[in-house]
């Protein structure tokens, strides 16, 4: 949440000094909840796992012992576990029916007050009425969204006027790289529908 308004004192014209009580809160040893460990939430766990993160997921399906054992990441039956005992909860789900605002005010309810929720998955997997709840009341610390809904937000939506959220325009794969690699998978999907080939990355397999 300092990143911002960070920026933003450290350019100001105003600024004649750094304020001292800037206290942010550690990443390293923290516990990570993960909400979805599909391909995507396994590679957060194994980036999460450098900074010496407690990791815990919840998934439809456990992941195998030896994948668990990799990045040290303990299963959650229950969703409601991960979320009591979360410093940070990230959801890298598909957007489905049964996720359709899988977090909303109960959710948010059980986890800690000085917790982050971050969404990189799709924006309507949270309610974000309750979620300006929850950050107005500080029910939770913080927010940080690549997605939302809509996308873009009004621009009078009340989580725009909040302090203690970070909200980025979905670009977590804005990268020239990653788009490149896209398009390439993409291709590979395209050529092999046409020579009659297994599909490499499928959407939905039969």
């Amino acid at each position: 949440m300092y990143l911002c308004s960070g920026c933003q004192t450290a350019v100001s014209p105003d600024t004649k000094y750094f304020p001292v009580d800037w206290l942010g809160v550690e990443v390293t040893r923290a516990t990570l909840g993960i909400i979805g460990m599909g391909s995507i939430g396994y590679r957060v766990a194994q980036r999460a796992r450098a900074f010496d993160m407690r990791i815990l997921y919840h998934n439809r399906n456990r992941r195998r012992k030896e994948e668990e054992g990799a990045v040290g990441a303990h299963y959650c039956e229950k969703m409601e576990d991960l979320l009591q005992q979360s410093d940070f909860v990230m959801l890298v789900v598909n957007l489905t029916p049964e996720t359709h605002k899988l977090i909303g005010k109960k959710e948010l309810g059980l986890m800690k007050p000085t917790a982050t929720l971050v969404n990189i998955s799709r924006g309507a997997v949270i309610d974000q009425d309750a979620l300006v709840e929850a950050l107005q009341n500080k029910v939770i610390r913080a927010a940080a969204l690549d997605v939302t809904y809509p996308e873009p937000l009004p621009r009078d939506h009340p989580l725009l006027k909040l302090n203690n959220i970070i909200i980025t325009p979905h670009i977590g794969t804005a990268t020239v790289q990653a788009t490149r690699m896209m398009a390439e998978e993409a291709i590979a999907n395209m050529l092999a529908v046409l020579n009659g080939q297994p599909i490499p990355s499928e959407v939905f397999p039969k």
